[in-house]
């Protein structure tokens, strides 16, 4: 049987909405949509979630796929899944489930430690909640320092701080719980930080590591960081013993499969002096920005961006036909 023209589809590129990441996701979207163009889509239309007349002119449009462009909440969590699954559109990247519990660190590292993926020891605070200075000695004894304080579910290093003393920890709790969040505190783990990007569906394969360098002048890879030229802070391949590099890509496929992830996923390690790959999260719909860590990757393994984009169609409408 002769093979479907996945590029005859009508697709929505749908970016923006309200999350702190919503021009980060503007660029994505802006990439995407310029990148199936190049791949031989002649009908492509951006829409920024946050528009008023977005679900009259998702539903009206005409769209065959929509390509999930989305960063943070309502559109990496879930939210925006869930939408397009009562319109019965077929969507990039991974289902409601999975990107809600991906989206969720501690309900992640659960499931990543039940399928055996070494993650960072590290305790969950309610919304809210700042601890007083028993708590706070209680939980620096138990993770040491360095540690760093997380949001439980946000991306992009947003309202991430690295604590060196016991008094900075209440204050990097009140900033990572703006807006009503849960806490994560999690111990600094030392070694050399990688991401590993993952594509596929039900038969995933990692591409190239890329070894993570953030600079002299950055304790972590943070906002600033990540979002300056890519050749300033990716090394690629990534600088690990071959059997060391052979098994955090074993890992990162294990972590794409034990969450559901589908068509991407991206997973951050950081590789102790032992050769040991500690996870710190998976993102189900990474960067996709020309400087974005799996845009690069792929160019490594020989895929350039808009036939990238194009297999993320034909994996969405894939999923469709199960």
């Amino acid at each position: 049987m002769e093979k479907t023209d996945v590029t005859k589809n009508k697709v929505a590129v749908l970016a923006g909405g309200w999350s702190d990441e919503r021009e980060i996701s503007m660029d994505s979207g802006r990439a995407c949509a310029k990148a199936l163009g190049q791949a031989g889509f002649e009908g492509v239309e951006l829409l920024d979630v946050a528009d008023p007349d977005f679900i009259p002119n998702l539903i009206n449009g005409g769209f065959d796929v929509a390509f999930v462009a989305m960063h943070g909440r309502y559109g990496e969590d879930g939210c925006v899944q869930g939408l397009l699954e009562v319109l019965h559109m077929p969507y990039t990247f991974s289902g409601v489930l999975t990107s809600a519990v991906a989206t969720e660190k501690d309900f992640a590292k659960s499931r990543f430690r039940s399928a055996g993926i070494p993650t960072a020891k590290g305790r969950k605070l309610p919304a809210g909640h700042i601890p007083d200075e028993a708590e706070v000695d209680s939980l620096v004894n138990l993770l040491g320092l360095p540690l760093f304080v997380k949001p439980a579910a946000n991306g992009s290093s947003y309202g991430i701080t690295m604590v060196h003393k016991a008094s900075e920890l209440a204050e990097a709790v009140r900033t990572a719980g703006k807006g009503g969040q849960r806490v994560i505190v999690e111990a600094g783990v030392k070694g050399t930080e990688i991401t590993v990007p993952v594509i596929g569906n039900d038969d995933p394969m990692a591409l190239p590591i890329i070894e993570v360098v953030k600079g002299d002048d950055a304790e972590f890879y943070d906002l600033k960081v990540k979002y300056e030229p890519s050749e300033l802070h990716h090394v690629m391949p990534a600088r690990l013993d071959p059997d060391v590099y052979e098994r955090a890509q074993r890992l990162a496929v294990l972590a794409h499969k034990t969450l559901g992830c589908r068509g991407a996923s991206r997973s951050d390690f950081i590789v102790t002096a032992d050769g040991n790959p500690v996870i710190l999260e998976t993102n189900t719909i990474p960067g996709m920005t020309e400087t974005s860590l799996l845009p690069d990757s792929a160019r490594a393994a020989g895929i350039e961006f808009p036939e990238l984009c194009r297999r993320f169609v034909e994996w969405a409408l894939e999923e469709q036909d199960n």
